[in-house]
């Protein structure tokens, strides 16, 4: 995976297949032999991930140990409650037209503490904007249901909302994504088992 020409053979269908098959490992405990090492060398001259992942900070929710990925796989951005930005956006811009990745995935996943804190109308210092971001997902959030349900509802809402943003705000991504240069998909993981489901 780690050349040019390994990446570029690719297609986007390819790298949704690869990283299934990296969860169910993770999710068995079957993780591939990944020498760090030894990865550390073949990317030493440049780096050829296949996707680009946008997850929360949340501890539990790595995206390469989720997926079982190895060093210069995956581009992993990271941001509490995958939110979208103009600093995200552009991040995701430089890891599929400049860098060759051929999948974006927004990583939402359960019991996620920036969701219940947007849901609680939580305020504190600059995370208040952050939060801010989430408000637009609880609104389509149509069930008045409290509690778990509610957050785990709003936080599906929130990886379609951020889908939609990337899609609206850049023109790059959407126009690469018309173009089947790119997949552009969201996910969500639940921190109980391990396991991703894509939406």
């Amino acid at each position: 995976m780690h050349t040019k020409e390994a990446q570029a053979i690719i297609t986007p269908e390819k790298a949704l297949q690869l990283l299934k098959e990296g969860n169910v490992r993770f999710q068995n405990n079957l993780k591939a032999h990944h020498d760090l090492l030894e990865q550390v060398n073949e990317t030493r001259e440049g780096q050829f991930p296949f996707a680009a992942i946008l997850s929360c900070i949340d501890s539990r929710v790595s995206a390469e140990l989720v997926f079982d990925q190895g060093l210069g796989d995956i581009f992993s951005i990271r941001v509490a409650g995958n939110v979208i930005n103009d600093d995200i956006l552009g991040s995701m811009e430089f890891s599929a037209k400049l860098a060759g990745a051929k999948l974006i995935v927004v990583l939402g996943h359960t019991r996620c503490g920036a969701i219940k804190g947007a849901c609680d109308n939580a305020k504190l210092g600059k995370l208040t904007g952050l939060l801010e971001k989430i408000k637009p997902a609880i609104q389509k959030v149509e069930t008045l249901t409290e509690g778990q349900e509610f957050t785990h509802a709003v936080s599906i809402k929130n990886v379609e909302v951020s889908l939609a943003e990337i899609r609206r705000q850049s023109d790059v991504l959407r126009k690469m994504e018309e173009r089947k240069e790119i997949g552009i998909v969201g996910a969500m993981y639940d921190v109980a088992t391990g396991k991703v489901d894509f939406l």
